[in-house]
């Protein structure tokens, strides 16, 4: 059966900025203690309790981190709420209560913002967080998206960028490279279409890099696995930017070099495939792809027993002196000076 393209759309200006927010935000639950007041006050009200607060924000924009050709609005807040979150978990913290803001123009009809909105919810309910507040408004152009997530910790948990240590272990979860594969193919699948609207992509084989891209996962887990392996890290960062622009993150708030080795890092099979089929180097895609929401993260050489069977990590190398710089140690076994060649916000590249 056929879509009716012609069928009714609501318009935003209808409803006005107060029944939209009644609208899009009536099915969201609270879900933790903390949140005494979540939307429908002039403020939202959270209890402190005797951890200490953790707050971080993100602000997506139309034709700067998305391209809504291919990113389904659905996706988009989910995605929008795991790049939040995923700051929290990189922090050692339990992510709580979340704000969220949009601009929108009027192109958007108020079923755009509920398929927006259905993705928010459904990271609400997946990783047990509340909405507690935002904002709306109109756009000029396109729709600009800002999420702020809040979380909590206790003190001693706490692991910062600054901590890593001369001889510390360099660990990351889960793969590299996914994301910015995903994103490449499907790049590449807008291009045909606009040349061939009739051509059907076929993207069983890239299935896993898509999913890395448009729908992201924040690892809330890692905290736990860590804590049940009794290891508490010294540094800890997300891969957001990019595994290299972490490292130089992390090394230079510490003070300290880095050693790490290309046979070490963690590749799915789809990734190595693609990157042939790319004619794409596959360590500078693991090294400067980004979006990948991994944590990397430095332990005492001591926790190596603890962390070397577990297969949610893989250990890629080690800090050292600061006066040894940042080094990739090659296949090959040549030791060359590693760039932070990963996204950089204000470029858009």
């Amino acid at each position: 059966m056929l879509e009716d393209k012609n069928q009714g759309k609501t318009s935003l200006a209808e409803l006005g900025e107060f029944g939209l927010i009644n609208h899009i935000t009536q099915y969201f639950k609270i879900q933790n203690s903390t949140t005494v007041k979540g939307v429908g006050d002039d403020a939202a009200v959270i209890s402190a309790k005797e951890k200490q607060t953790l707050v971080t924000t993100d602000l997506l924009i139309e034709g700067v981190h998305f391209d809504l050709s291919y990113m389904p609005l659905k996706h988009l807040g989910y995605k929008a709420v795991m790049v939040n979150l995923s700051d929290v978990y990189a922090m050692n913290g339990t992510a709580e209560q979340i704000t969220v803001s949009i601009a929108v123009s009027n192109r958007f009809p108020l079923e755009a913002i509920e398929e927006l909105y259905a993705g928010i919810q459904l990271a609400c309910d997946t990783y047990k967080v509340d909405l507690i507040g935002g904002d709306t408004t109109s756009s000029t152009k396109g729709i600009l998206i800002s999420v702020t997530a809040i979380g909590s910790a206790n003190k001693e948990d706490i692991v910062y960028r600054n901590g890593a240590k001369a001889t510390d272990l360099i660990v990351v979860s889960g793969d590299l490279g996914g994301a910015y594969l995903g994103l490449q193919v499907l790049e590449r699948e807008k291009q045909v279409f606009n040349v061939d609207p009739n051509n059907q992509p076929d993207l069983d084989n890239y299935s896993y890099l898509i999913e890395r891209q448009l729908k992201p996962e924040a690892r809330k887990d890692i905290s736990g696995l860590l804590k049940e392996l009794e290891v508490k890290p010294t540094s800890m960062i997300d891969i957001s930017d990019g595994l290299s622009s972490e490292l130089f993150h992390i090394c230079t708030q510490s003070k300290v070099g880095c050693k790490i080795y290309e046979d070490k890092l963690p590749l799915d099979p789809q990734v190595i495939s693609t990157c042939e089929e790319f004619e794409l180097d596959s360590t500078m895609v693991a090294l400067s792809g980004g979006e990948d929401y991994e944590l990397l993260f430095t332990v005492p050489i001591s926790d190596f027993e603890k962390i070397k069977a577990n297969p949610n990590f893989s250990i890629i190398g080690h800090i050292t002196e600061e006066n040894q710089g940042l080094n990739l140690v090659t296949r090959a076994s040549q030791e060359i000076e590693l760039k932070a060649q990963g996204w950089n916000a204000l470029k858009g590249k």
